[in-house]
């Protein structure tokens, strides 16, 4: 099984001199199990240039897994070439939105109203269908099985496992640390503490042993006071929940959008060097736009 980086950014596309060497296309990774099954994690910006790539790959039997519906994970979706190529196939899986009680197809189909995109999804002449996912319950994708668990976000985002034949990866989408909203000697705090510890038990057990954990480091630990309730992790959070979990790599993504290419090094070196040395077996790398990896078993 491999994967590869098509977009790293996060909240907004955020192309020019600063992030050229990192990426400045919005989140979007391509999997390819060990049967050639093709697996993407959400479509921001970065799956246009995936879509590009595939046309020299016809046709496209394509799974789409939606991690959340914020744009910066889907306003690349109406650019995704394959959906306008008969003999194309495009399955989008995602969760429902407990506030609406709309399923996945919701996703394009606001995007493609009128007002928003001039085509519509009946002009689109790819086979296309849609899945929507229970919340903890894994599905089979052709060699490989595909698991989530709800992550901690505004809206409802579902991390995802991908295992294929003893070699695994888990994508976060946007996932905030947890903490207790309630300050000491507050009656209510023993019980949201009770919640909290159930759902990152889950999380965990989702995470645990993966060879690839590839996380929300939108933050540094400085900025993220300031930012707490947005959704969003810290290099520090991922780097203690790999250690935690016994990830074999974990790649940083979800890249602040006005962080240069300079400073998002920097960002990952000053916690590196704080979490050093890291427990014998992992390793920690800053995701770039090309970035592609092939996963051994253990």
């Amino acid at each position: 099984m491999k994967f590869r980086f098509w977009g790293v950014r996060g909240s907004i596309p955020s192309p020019g001199p600063r992030t050229v060497r990192y990426g400045g296309n919005t989140t979007c990774i391509e999997v390819c199990t060990d049967d050639g099954t093709l697996i993407i994690l959400d479509g921001g910006t970065g799956i246009f240039n995936l879509a590009q790539n595939l046309l020299t790959r016809l046709p496209v039997q394509a799974n789409i897994f939606i991690s959340h519906s914020h744009w910066d994970h889907i306003h690349g979706l109406p650019f995704f070439t394959p959906l306008f190529i008969h003999g194309s196939r495009v399955r989008l899986h995602g969760a429902v939105d407990p506030s609406t009680g709309h399923g996945i197809e919701h996703v394009m189909g606001v995007q493609l109203q009128n007002s928003y995109f001039p085509v519509s999804e009946t002009q689109m002449d790819a086979t296309i269908e849609y899945r929507t996912l229970t919340a903890g319950e894994p599905i089979e994708v052709g060699d490989a099985v595909v698991g989530n668990v709800v992550m901690n976000h505004p809206v409802t985002n579902l991390g995802y496992r991908i295992s294929c034949n003893g070699k695994s990866l888990f994508f976060t989408g946007d996932h905030e640390p947890f903490h207790n909203i309630y300050p000491e000697g507050d009656e209510r705090r023993a019980a949201y503490q009770e919640y909290i510890d159930r759902r990152q038990g889950e999380i965990d057990r989702c995470m645990e042993g993966v060879d690839a954990l590839i996380m929300d480091c939108s933050y540094t630990r400085e900025e993220y006071p300031a930012k707490q309730g947005w959704g969003h992790g810290t290099f520090d959070a991922a780097l203690e929940t790999a250690k935690r979990v016994g990830a074999r790599t974990l790649y940083c993504t979800h890249h602040e959008p006005t962080r240069s290419d300079d400073e998002l090094e920097a960002a990952f070196a000053d916690a590196m060097a704080r979490h050093a040395p890291l427990p014998n077996g992992l390793n920690a790398v800053l995701a770039y736009e090309g970035l592609e990896v092939s996963l051994d078993p253990r």
